[in-house]
């Protein structure tokens, strides 16, 4: 398992409230947003990460969901071109600092892609069909990795936002799964520990350096995660639910 060193995060902005969301939970309130954004920062330079934090961008509300602008693999990032239209021009903005450390490529028209819903385990990249990524990002995503030593496994999204929204990596052979992914035929030779059905945000719990970053207020999953015997940290995520956001997109990490 790769040791990150490294992390990319976006500020909020002030109009974060006018991002779009699914979510019936209420507007996000910006200064308590920025609370838990500084709380998630901290995280990750506790855990030895070097943190480059960007400003917030005005054009785009949803812009400190960073990981969605792009894909980081050991030998090159891949510049994502979002399934939301109101969100295209977020991934430009990410480039330049991605260049500092890898090469580049770009997914182009008519593929789209995002983000939340790329999850590298190992040496395979598990892509997820869905509302914003489609087929066609999805198959240059992989002509891209395989080039350079990956192996991608498209997968069907039945619900959530995206892919990491149901299926995250915690270690070793095992991936923390919503219920509806738990007999998943492209999940065989992966363990499985699923989420609670009223628990299912805590699916979106993020692995760095041998500790996991879950979100506060989920104590089975909690109970279920320490069967694994890694130090846990509870963030409070409150805001960022609110716009459909979670731990593993508010950083890019590599």
């Amino acid at each position: 398992m790769p040791t990150f060193t490294h992390a990319i995060t976006r500020l909020p902005g002030e109009n974060c409230a006018q991002g779009l969301t699914t979510a019936d939970l209420g507007a996000p309130n910006y200064h308590l947003l920025c609370e838990q954004h500084e709380a998630y920062v901290a995280a990750l330079v506790s855990l030895g990460l070097e943190v480059t934090i960007l400003d917030s961008e005005p054009d785009y509300p949803d812009g400190y969901f960073i990981e969605d602008a792009a894909i980081v693999a050991p030998t090159v990032a891949v510049i994502t071109r979002p399934g939301a239209e109101a969100r295209r021009g977020e991934e430009q903005t990410v480039a330049p600092t991605l260049a500092q450390y890898r090469e580049l490529a770009y997914i182009e028209a008519p593929g789209t892609l995002e983000g939340g819903d790329v999850l590298m385990v190992g040496n395979t990249v598990f892509v997820g069909i869905s509302e914003r990524t489609n087929p066609e990002g999805a198959s240059q995503l992989g002509g891209i990795l395989v080039s350079h030593g990956l192996t991608c496994c498209p997968i069907r999204v039945a619900a959530g936002l995206h892919l990491k929204s149901s299926i995250n990596h915690v270690g070793g052979d095992v991936l923390l799964v919503t219920p509806d992914f738990i007999d998943r035929p492209e999940l065989d030779g992966y363990r499985r520990i699923a989420v609670d059905a009223d628990e299912v945000y805590a699916a979106n719990t993020l692995l760095v350096n041998d500790t996991l970053i879950m979100p506060a207020g989920f104590p089975s999953t909690r109970r279920k995660l320490e069967t694994l015997g890694m130090p846990i940290i509870e963030l409070n995520m409150s805001e960022a639910q609110k716009m459909d956001g979670g731990l593993t997109c508010m950083s890019l990490r590599f």
